[in-house]
């Protein structure tokens, strides 16, 4: 009950609890993705793939309470929240095709459903999907459900393309490097909204810097560059940290109030 009349109090308030779409935010949540997914497939090696996942699934957990909690958007809170249902999503997809045998084709289209389930429900009880009306309450929640759906569906189609195509990381990420550049351009030329827009850039992220992460990561009898998948998490993470610290001081990306 508390927790619910907090919840109210806020979405009252009308405190948005997302960031403004800028440059900065296409380019850190390109390195949650490709972060996300080296650093899982570095737990699952280094530790029990069981481990692993309960790890993530803690982390998750702990990201997304402590968003939920906070009074409104707080860089720190919000990206380590994304970085978490990035790790946690690719587990997730992994888990379906390692773990069930699931083939990624199948867990595609079965991503690909829930995510637009997920998106009819969303707009048909509040009758936007527009994440600058994200507050506190039901629209957090739809929000973050989304967010989660859109990893999965995204590592799934990432490794579709990479390994069931045989387009392999690096021609899997210059392709969706490419793909990006379509939402924007039909943005611009106004054959498409800003919301529906942003969804689908927002999607193509994810196997855009989950490709190159891997790319960067696995052995070069995999057609990788043969970092590692723990140099390439802990270079991409420095990176991430150092931005969203940028972003925590200068709070260019702060959006106080619906409709500011």
């Amino acid at each position: 009950m508390t927790i619910d009349v907090r919840a109210g109090r806020l979405r009252a308030a009308g405190l948005v609890k997302v960031p403004q779409v800028t440059a900065l935010f296409w380019i850190i949540k390109v390195l949650t993705t490709g972060m996300g997914e080296t650093a899982s497939d570095f737990l699952a090696h280094t530790l029990a793939p069981a481990v692993a996942v309960e790890l993530g699934g803690l982390g998750l957990a702990a990201g997304l309470a402590a968003q939920f909690w906070a009074v409104r958007y707080r860089a720190g809170v919000y990206w380590f929240a994304v970085v978490m249902v990035s790790i946690f999503g690719t587990m997730a997809a992994d888990v379906l095709h390692v773990g069930l045998g699931i083939p990624y084709t199948v867990s595609t289209v079965a991503f690909g459903a829930a995510l637009a389930a997920l998106l009819w429900l969303w707009h048909r009880v509040e009758g936007t999907l527009s994440i600058h009306t994200v507050t506190a309450g039901r629209r957090e929640v739809f929000y973050w459900a989304t967010v989660l759906a859109t990893f999965a569906l995204g590592t799934a189609v990432g490794d579709l393309t990479a390994a069931t195509l045989g387009w392999g990381y690096l021609g899997s990420g210059l392709i969706f490097a490419t793909a990006i550049a379509v939402p924007a351009v039909a943005f611009r030329c106004g054959w498409l909204g800003p919301v529906a827009a942003f969804w689908t850039a927002y999607v193509i992220t994810r196997p855009l810097g989950a490709s190159f992460a891997d790319w960067m990561g696995v052995s070069e009898a995999r057609g990788g560059l043969g970092l590692g998948t723990g140099p390439v998490t802990a270079v991409w993470a420095t990176v991430i940290v150092a931005l969203v610290g940028y972003l925590a001081f200068a709070r260019t990306d702060t959006q106080q109030r619906l409709g500011d």
